[in-house]
């Protein structure tokens, strides 16, 4: 589903639609204060580092996740993913195979990140941490869970998008909010914040529960292809938490985008849509265009029509997400 327009209204304006989705919004905190409570967290034998985000909808979890993996690889370490499987019809625990596996069994994002490192899905975050820690997991890296109360997490890092913040500030389905923002932003061990320096200024501004210290600013990098877009001009298309996200960035890219399509996150594409695709990009004499996570809900004969734009999350230094796991004896040196 694609997020409620109101939900991003001004928290001091959240709309007549927040108003009345007030009453449910407060049950919903309730349910999920009293899952909270009600749960003893088990612990597994190796350490477990969540990046999760407060809202509904992608903030760049995924993208950190892929660029954690590769960061731990490099230092020696062996880590697994271990996601819920959003969109994918397998309970688990399962191992993802890029071979057999597609978007519709185990879910667009696992898929994805099973091309650099071993992926577990599993409904039960329990289990499905255990299960990558008997498979041989060094390190289990949870994409998404934050709110899950079940796993013990070593790390909490939390993933704040400044292009939507925390919209109207509202909980589920008044807002976009998984939990109020005071007690998400407590529990957070590290706070990875994308919008660069004003941006931070703000949050610390906003949020006195904030320190200088808790925030890492990153970036959306563009993954290297040897391909130049700058002047070419492309269809782009994409069904991620904020398809705008990728077509600021084809413009920071330099190409010449002659039209842009938004489908809802995860959005399975049928085949009446690609040939419509296709043959509007054929108009337009333009070359489509889209996300590697949408390119993994694609036929193996419709890629071959479209060009993938990869990127990742990057902080712009380190040392801060260094410090954190050499804290939990993982060296990274």
């Amino acid at each position: 589903m694609k997020a409620p327009g109101f939900w991003f209204n001004p928290p001091g304006g959240p709309g007549w639609q927040a108003v009345m989705l007030a009453p449910i919004a407060m049950i919903y905190r309730l349910i999920s204060r009293h899952r909270a409570r009600s749960v003893v967290p088990a612990r597994v034998g190796v350490p477990v580092i969540c990046v999760g985000n407060l809202t509904a909808g992608g903030a760049g979890k995924t993208p950190l996740v892929g660029a954690l993996v590769r960061r731990l690889q490099a230092a020696g370490h062996v880590p697994h993913v271990l996601s819920r499987g959003y969109g994918g019809r397998i309970r688990g625990p399962h191992r993802v195979d890029c071979e057999k596996d597609t978007f519709r069994d185990v879910g667009d994002e696992p898929l994805m990140l099973a091309a650099i490192a071993p992926v577990w899905v599993s409904r039960d975050r329990v289990a499905g941490a255990w299960a990558a820690e008997k498979a041989g997991a060094g390190i289990i890296l949870m994409d998404d869970g934050f709110q899950n109360p079940g796993l013990v997490k070593d790390l909490h890092i939390l993933v704040v998008d400044a292009g939507q913040g925390f919209g109207n500030e509202r909980m589920i389905p008044a807002g976009p909010l998984r939990e109020p923002v005071d007690e998400g932003l407590a529990r957070a061990d590290l706070i990875l914040l994308i919008g660069g320096s004003t941006v931070r200024e703000k949050a610390i501004a906003s949020y006195p529960c904030l320190t200088d210290a808790d925030l890492i600013e990153a970036e959306v990098k563009v993954v290297e292809t040897g391909l130049a877009l700058r002047d070419e001009p492309v269809l782009a298309f994409a069904g991620i938490g904020r398809p705008e996200k990728f077509f600021e960035t084809l413009d920071g890219l330099g190409a010449r985008r002659v039209g842009s399509v938004s489908f809802a996150d995860h959005y399975a594409y049928p085949d009446a849509v690609l040939k419509r695709l296709v043959r509007h990009a054929r108009e337009l004499g333009a070359m489509l265009v889209t996300t590697e996570k949408d390119a993994v809900r694609l036929p193996e004969a419709f890629r071959r029509e479209v060009l993938v734009v990869q990127v990742m999350l990057e902080p712009f230094v380190w040392s801060a997400l260094d410090a954190a796991l050499e804290k939990l004896g993982i060296s990274m040196t």
